[in-house]
């Protein structure tokens, strides 16, 4: 252990008696040098003091601000064979200008007159929908004559039941006025024989009431044959009204099937027209898939299939189109253990390859050619080189960047976090701390109102 007690100090008057010493007290250089060494210590000392800002260096390239301003490959959406270029790389194309023509190759598309024809198949059964509903309409009125004609029979069927009882009431009354006569016929007949045999009577009178009992006889036995011929009316009239209902239940229920059916024909026939309505409609779709057309304006980059005659499949890339217009932007990475020190919001120094640029990595307001960014997004989930991947925006209040800047040069990116003194930064590398948590003025208020 050092030891600095008052006793093992070193006497200055003791070292002027060496003859050294003596000689250098009386050069002149020798307090020039004593002047500089003491004017490097204060400037050092004051050197540390001086602000240092922490900051996080990333590496990345130029690209672009939004998604659908990037490099775009188009792709065929349909197999085909290529037919013919319309443009050369490095052409520049509006939105909607056809790229290339490519030929159909599947032979269920072969057909030239392919939309034509199931545009012809369509309107048949179009055609066949609407005689289906003539009939079902048609079968409906006669549905309704079916029912209007039973009803009728079955009133005159009913008026020959009532005829048949009235007429059978009327002979019953008939029949009971002829057994009355012939019980008058019989008396009075038995009477005049009684009386004859008295002597009071004559035989002629005898045989005059014989002969009208027989004729009364005779007309009781016409009158039930009547009475039998009123009932096998009404059984007849009540047979006929089952028959009529028997028969117009059948034309009813035939008719109804046949206008089932005619619906059921109608309902597979729409369902046949919405089927070649959806085929048509993609066959139309189809054919303008044989046109690859630009979707915005830009420059063709280069052509991924070039070859005419060759097949390409679904899905293939056919050509990258980089976008006329679009927002500059970089993306740069950073390392895990920085990704916790970024957020979204805070300034960014980045600077270009291929542009002068003299970067001061503690003072950054002094480094020359850079330019100031701001971080529009931060992703969460790590990249595949194993770094996090973060997107800066041109700062607006600063100078703009370059706009001879080309998308995916290469770029340096340094996030500003706090400043601090640089015997502070000395003293953190060296004890291998992490630097200051950087905080915008807006949370530190947070924070205050919080507490």
């Amino acid at each position: 252990m050092l030891n600095v007690s008052n006793n093992n100090r070193i006497d200055n008057k003791k070292l002027e008696r060496f003859s050294s010493i003596q000689l250098l007290n009386k050069e002149k250089h020798y307090k020039i040098l004593n002047k500089i060494l003491i004017g490097f210590v204060i400037f050092a000392a004051l050197f540390l003091f001086l602000p240092w800002t922490q900051n996080i260096s990333g590496s990345g390239a130029v690209t672009t601000l939004k998604p659908n301003q990037r490099p775009q490959t188009i792709q065929s959406l349909i197999s085909g064979r290529i037919e013919k270029w319309y443009v050369n790389e490095g052409d520049y194309v509006k939105a909607g200008d056809t790229i290339l023509f490519i030929s159909e190759i599947k032979e269920d598309y072969l057909d030239p007159n392919l939309v034509e024809n199931t545009k012809n198949q369509m309107i048949a059964k179009e055609d066949a929908v609407a005689s289906y509903e003539g009939k079902v309409g048609a079968l409906d009125s006669q549905m309704g004559a079916i029912n209007s004609e039973r009803n009728l029979k079955s009133q005159q069927a009913k008026n020959k039941i009532r005829q048949a009882v009235l007429k059978i009431k009327s002979d019953s009354m008939d029949l009971e006025a002829i057994k009355t006569q012939i019980k008058i016929a019989n008396t009075q007949f038995k009477r005049s024989v009684q009386l004859n045999k008295e002597g009071l009577k004559p035989l002629t009178d005898v045989e005059e009431k014989r002969l009208k009992l027989q004729e009364i006889e005779a007309k009781i036995i016409t009158q039930e044959n009547k009475l039998l011929s009123s009932e096998n009316e009404l059984i007849n009239a009540r047979v006929e009204i089952s028959r009529i209902n028997a028969e117009y239940s059948e034309k009813f229920s035939k008719a109804q099937s046949d206008q089932y059916t005619a619906q059921s024909s109608k309902y597979d026939t729409k369902a046949q027209v919405k089927k070649l309505e959806n085929q048509y409609n993609n066959y139309k779709i189809r054919n303008g898939m044989y046109y690859i057309k630009a979707p915005q304006n830009g420059y063709v980059n280069r052509a991924l299939k070039s070859g005419l005659g060759e097949n390409i499949k679904e899905g293939t890339p056919i050509v990258s189109i980089m976008p006329a217009e679009y927002d500059i932007a970089v993306e740069t990475y950073i390392s895990p253990n920085d990704f916790p020190l970024i957020q979204k919001g805070e300034k960014v120094r980045v600077w270009f390859d291929g542009w002068p640029t003299i970067v001061f990595s503690g003072w950054p307001d002094l480094s020359y050619g850079t330019f100031g960014g701001k971080i529009v997004a931060v992703e969460n989930f790590i990249s595949e080189n194993g770094k996090y991947r973060v997107l800066i925006a041109p700062d607006n209040a600063e100078q703009k960047w370059p706009k001879q800047l080309s998308i995916g040069s290469g770029a340096q990116t340094m996030a500003l976090l706090d400043n601090v003194p640089i015997w502070y930064e000395i003293w953190r590398t060296l004890n291998g701390f992490p630097p200051n948590y950087y905080q915008s003025a807006k949370e530190k208020n947070k924070d205050v109102s919080e507490k």
